[in-house]
């Protein structure tokens, strides 16, 4: 791998995220929240409704290293619904990496569904390991799940703001990461809560109407600057700030 800003030079995946610590800048207010998505060259988020198919193993190897470094991760229901999650830190190995920088083993899972429609056989709920908190605006009641589970509702609609607000105070969350899906990542970006988007840009046209990493309007156009860029095989991997 090599890294082509801010500076040149041989890297890797491990070596560029050692030293990268989002649970020190946390708000006042709220986590800090960085963005994670993979797209193809003509701009789309998925492959036959998955975002597996897009990415390299490196790719894979930057999302499970970047979930190292944070408390939280948080999707919403449409991803966790295609993708089925499972326990977010399953190796024994990434637990004790964890706990070496000083955070819980097992990050706070954390999905954003209106209706509590959920694949409730996934393995994230049938594991019985790691945290799971349900940001919703259902009083339905979700089913009994051998994972421990949390459920905070909202009225009418989740309030992101006032759920990152949550996390921060009630939950000790100082950094959080969302892996989408486009529809989350509009909502985060419209009340002005994302501070990183980590991008990685796969050397590979798909076509067809699949959503890419922001569906729905903003309010505004927001700007982001380049923290650093690397490439391999073509795959290029870039973290911005936003401005």
């Amino acid at each position: 791998m090599r890294r082509l800003l801010p500076d040149s030079g041989e890297t890797s995946v491990e070596g560029q995220l050692d030293s990268y610590r989002p649970w020190e800048e946390p708000g006042e207010q709220r986590p800090l929240v960085a963005i994670n998505f993979v797209t193809t060259l003509d701009g789309r988020a998925t492959i036959e409704g998955r975002s597996g198919p897009i990415g390299s193993e490196t790719d894979t190897e930057m999302l499970g290293r970047l979930r190292c470094r944070f408390d939280a991760v948080m999707i919403g229901a449409g991803t966790m619904r295609v993708e089925r999650y499972g326990r977010l830190a399953s190796k024994e190995e990434t637990r004790k990496r964890r706990e070496a920088i000083g955070l819980d083993p097992n990050p706070l899972m954390v999905i954003v569904s209106g209706r509590l429609d959920l694949p409730w056989d996934a393995p994230l709920f049938t594991a019985g390991e790691g945290r799971v908190l349900i940001l919703t605006a259902s009083e339905a009641e979700p089913p009994e799940t051998a994972t421990p589970l949390q459920v905070q509702r909202h009225e009418g609609a989740v309030n992101l703001t006032e759920a990152l607000s949550r996390l921060r105070h009630e939950h000790g969350v100082r950094a959080l990461l969302s892996e989408g899906g486009p529809h989350l990542h509009e909502q985060l970006q419209a009340d002005g809560l994302v501070d990183e988007l980590f991008l990685t840009i796969a050397p590979k046209l798909s076509g067809g109407d699949a959503p890419r990493i922001l569906e729905g309007p903003l309010p505004g156009v927001v700007d982001f600057d380049l923290a650093w860029l690397l490439e391999e095989d073509g795959e290029l991997f870039a973290r911005y700030r936003r401005s």
